[in-house]
């Protein structure tokens, strides 16, 4: 229970971490670590360089000693033959001039060994070195490109986004919701229109299929219009009350639309 419990907080806690860490700012800061390293390597560097300046100097020193005694020892017994000193005081300074001669010879092939040691780390140095520089190098490159890939590719979520109305405080679900807003207020204006149609009376539907000078006062106009043209004479009255009698004979047997129908002929 234990062990699967540690695993259970270990996965949500790398889970967290992954979500945690940026990519981005991790990659600059392994290349600001690196090039601590390389400030580092470099003072190594310098140090061992250093080393094996100075030794190569005292390997340098140690042989031209070795030739300088033996060149004294040469000097001693050139004295001695030529008797300007004693033959014994010259083989016995002659033997320590020797000596000396050894010891430098020893020393020397010491710090040549030294030397070949030293140059060789040097070069192994200076290998890595350059190898850090060129990875860095290219790191920095990386981390450019990959910066600039980031830029674009967040602007272009950013536009696909607004585009796919995914986001709904975008400007784009501001105008969609505009859009049904007008059209509401476009079918509540549609409705009310039918609604005042609906309540248009028949004498208003009659004057207004009759068109302008149509209504009643027109009628009653028109009719006493007719009277003047037929005048007071006689004729008149006789064909009044003949034209009376038959439109009370025919009354009884038309409708009013026909006697409306009769009347506009007549009056043509």
């Amino acid at each position: 229970m234990f062990k699967r419990l540690f695993g259970w907080m270990s996965s949500e806690a790398n889970s967290a971490m992954d979500k945690l860490e940026d990519p981005i700012k991790m990659t600059d800061q392994g290349i600001r670590d690196l090039k601590k390293d390389l400030d580092q390597s470099l003072q190594g560097l310098a140090q061992v360089k250093a080393i094996a300046i100075r030794t190569r100097k005292e390997y340098e020193q140690h042989k031209q000693a070795t030739q300088d005694w033996e060149r004294k020892a040469i000097m001693l017994l050139q004295k001695a033959q030529a008797g300007q000193i004693d033959a014994g005081e010259a083989d016995r300074l002659a033997t320590e001039a020797l000596n000396k001669k050894e010891q430098a010879a020893q020393a020397a092939a010491a710090h040549e060994g030294m030397v070949k040691q030293n140059d060789s780390q040097v070069a192994k140095m200076e290998q890595n070195v350059q190898k850090l520089k060129s990875q860095i190098s290219q790191w920095e490159n990386e981390a450019k490109t990959l910066k600039a890939r980031a830029k674009v590719s967040e602007a272009s979520s950013k536009i696909n986004k607004q585009l796919a109305s995914i986001d709904s405080s975008s400007t784009v679900a501001m105008l969609e919701r505009m859009k049904d807003k007008v059209e509401a207020q476009e079918a509540l204006a549609e409705s009310y229109g039918d609604i005042a149609d609906s309540n248009v009376t028949v004498d208003e539907e009659i004057n207004k299929a009759l068109g302008p000078g149509s209504g009643t006062s027109s009628l009653a106009l028109e009719e006493l219009k007719q009277k003047m043209r037929l005048g007071d004479g006689s004729t008149s009255s006789e064909s009044t009350s003949e034209q009376s009698s038959t439109e009370s004979n025919a009354g009884e047997e038309l409708s009013d639309l026909d006697k409306l129908k009769q009347q506009l002929k007549k009056d043509e």
